[in-house]
């Protein structure tokens, strides 16, 4: 017998720094909410809360864990690290904050994805390795959805970053959703399969 389908709006969490918060934009033009909005383009009922704080560290996102898990949502976007790289600080220790957030996320029964992050050219070839490396193996680790570099397209890109040359604008934001959006796709069919795997146990 086949599991009836999700009815209810699946509700995420994005937990992120100033790439989520939406520095220097609207709320209405930050990445969860443009995010939603293309989920709902594609006949997905996903609503985005935006747990991203500006000037967040991996750190800081840790010790604010507890707001996500207290909202209980359906599943997590972690979108954390570059304000460790930009501030030169271990990759070590990003590394196993984020470790400890996914460890948490997942035992509490709550699915997750991760979003990428690469170091800077100006730190070396050493820290940049170290650093990149970071993402793709603890997505091995905990068998999850990976998207590589969150400002795939953006960075370097003429009016795609606001004037610091960091923060995407308005158009940025929209071409990271466009990028990340078949990924993200993936992540929602996972957690709309979860109820039916649970009911065929």
């Amino acid at each position: 017998m086949s599991a009836p389908a999700r009815a209810a709006t699946l509700r995420l969490a994005a937990l992120g720094d100033s790439l989520t918060a939406g520095w220097g934009l609207p709320a209405s033009e930050a990445f969860p909410a443009r995010l939603q909005a293309a989920l709902a383009e594609k006949g997905h009922d996903v609503t985005i809360a935006n747990f991203g704080v500006s000037g967040d560290t991996t750190a800081g996102g840790l010790a604010r864990l507890d707001g996500v898990l207290a909202a209980k949502p359906d599943g997590v976007l972690v979108e954390l690290g570059a304000n460790d790289m930009l501030r030169g600080q271990a990759p070590e220790a990003a590394k196993a904050n984020l470790d400890a957030i996914l460890s948490r996320l997942k035992a509490a029964g709550i699915p997750f994805m991760l979003c990428g992050m690469r170091s800077a050219k100006n730190y070396g070839s050493d820290y940049a390795a170290a650093f990149d490396a970071i993402y793709p193996e603890l997505a091995q680790k905990y068998g999850v959805e990976l998207y590589p570099f969150f400002l795939d397209g953006v960075t370097g890109q003429p009016g795609m970053t606001l004037p610091d040359g960091l923060h995407p604008t308005a158009r940025g934001v929209e071409v990271v959703v466009a990028r990340i959006l078949p990924t993200v796709e993936m992540f929602v069919a996972r957690l709309k399969a979860a109820p039916a795997a649970m009911a065929g146990q």
